[in-house]
């Protein structure tokens, strides 16, 4: 049997708050890695570009104000 391609079922990724207040720690985290598993979808999963895509993520949720550390 053909392994069939997952779809996300998420359609947008994590917005920041509307005041920018900052969020948690755990929730900036999650902010994090959904941003980083767009990414990977966005080049299709090849491998070895993980921490390419987490690292990038950091940046953008960050420059939203999204620091919850």
């Amino acid at each position: 049997m053909a392994n069939k391609k997952q779809v996300s079922t998420v359609t947008q990724p994590l917005s920041m708050p509307a005041d920018n207040a900052m969020v948690s720690p755990g929730v900036c985290e999650q902010m994090i890695a959904v941003a980083a598993y767009y990414r990977a979808e966005q080049r299709g999963f090849s491998p070895g570009q993980e921490i390419d895509d987490w690292l990038k993520a950091e940046k953008e949720i960050a420059s939203r104000g999204g620091s919850g550390t």
